[in-house]
C-alpha cells in the first residue's frame, strides 16, 4: 500500500530530487497529488493509445515507468489485446521494485519486462508501436533529449506514435507567472501541500527538473523526425503530446 507523501514535511536539508526509497515508497500518491488531473489523462492516454495497438503481436515502451502504473492502467484496458507486451524502463531500483510487486501477475504471465536503464544511456529499443515518456524527459539533461527522442523515432514502427507529457513553460513571462501561481495554488487547496512543502520541493527540484517550453518540445520532435505532432491535454504550465512516425 502507497504511504502518503510526507517527504518535504519531514526534510529540512534541501538536496536535489532523487528518485530513491524514501520517494519510491510514497510515489503514488505524490505523483498524483503533483500532476493535475493525473488519472484524466492516464484515462485518456490509455484509450489513445488503443487507437494505434495492432490487433497481434503489439509492443508498447514505457521510459521512465516509474511505480509501473501507466502500464498496469494499459494492461487491463479492456480493449488491449491479449499478446501486448510492455517493457518498463527505469533508472531507479527502489521505483522498479514498487513496480514489480504492482505488475507481479502481468510479469508472471510473460506481458511484462521491466529494465533498468538510465535515459542518458538507453540500451537499443526493441521495434514497437508506442512509446511513452511520461513526465520524464524534462528530467533528462537538455543535450541528451534530442539524441533519446531520435533514438525513439528509429525504434518505432512505422505508423508508431511517443506520447510526451511534460510540464512546460510559455514565452509570455506574465503568463507563465500566472500559470506557476495557478499551479501552487492547485497544490496547496486541492492536494492539501503547505507552502513550505511547496517550497522545499521547488527548490530540490531545480536542477533535475528542467522544462521546456511547448514550441521547443514540437521543434525536439521534428528534429527528431516526426511529421504529425498535436497537444492532446493541456493544463496551463501542464501538457500532453502526440508524435506519429509517417
Amino acid at each position: 500500500m502507497t504511504e502518503h507523501d510526507r517527504v518535504f514535511q519531514q526534510s529540512t536539508r534541501i538536496e536535489d530530487f532523487a528518485f530513491d526509497e524514501k520517494v519510491a515508497k510514497v510515489f503514488d500518491n505524490m505523483v498524483s497529488r503533483s500532476v493535475p488531473f493525473y488519472n484524466e489523462v492516464q484515462r485518456i492516454q490509455a484509450d489513445l493509445i488503443m487507437d494505434f495497438l495492432p490487433e497481434t503481436g503489439g509492443i508498447v515502451c514505457d521510459l521512465g515507468c516509474s511505480t509501473g502504473t501507466t502500464i498496469d492502467h494499459l494492461s487491463q484496458h479492456p480493449k488491449c489485446p491479449e499478446s501486448t507486451r510492455f517493457i518498463g524502463y527505469d533508472n531507479s531500483e527502489s521505483m522498479l521494485d514498487k513496480a514489480r510487486d504492482k505488475l507481479s501477475t502481468q510479469i508472471n504471465s510473460g506481458r511484462v519486462s521491466l529494465i533498468t536503464a538510465d535515459l542518458s544511456a538507453l540500451p537499443a529499443l526493441p521495434n514497437c508501436d508506442i512509446i511513452i515518456l511520461n513526465w520524464t524527459l524534462q528530467f533528462v539533461r537538455p543535450i541528451g533529449r534530442e539524441a533519446l527522442l531520435k533514438a525513439i523515432f528509429k525504434a518505432l514502427k512505422p505508423g508508431g506514435i511517443v506520447l510526451l507529457s511534460e510540464k512546460i513553460l510559455v514565452n509570455d513571462p506574465v503568463l507563465n507567472r500566472l500559470y506557476i501561481d495557478h499551479y501552487l495554488q492547485f497544490k496547496t487547496s486541492q492536494s492539501h501541500y503547505t507552502d513550505i512543502e511547496n517550497q522545499r520541493k521547488r527548490e530540490a527540484l531545480e536542477n533535475v527538473l528542467i522544462p521546456y517550453r511547448l514550441d521547443e518540445n514540437y521543434e525536439l520532435l521534428e528534429r527528431a523526425g516526426f511529421g504529425r505532432i498535436g497537444t492532446y491535454f493541456q493544463w496551463f504550465n501542464f501538457a500532453c503530446l502526440i508524435a506519429v512516425k509517417i
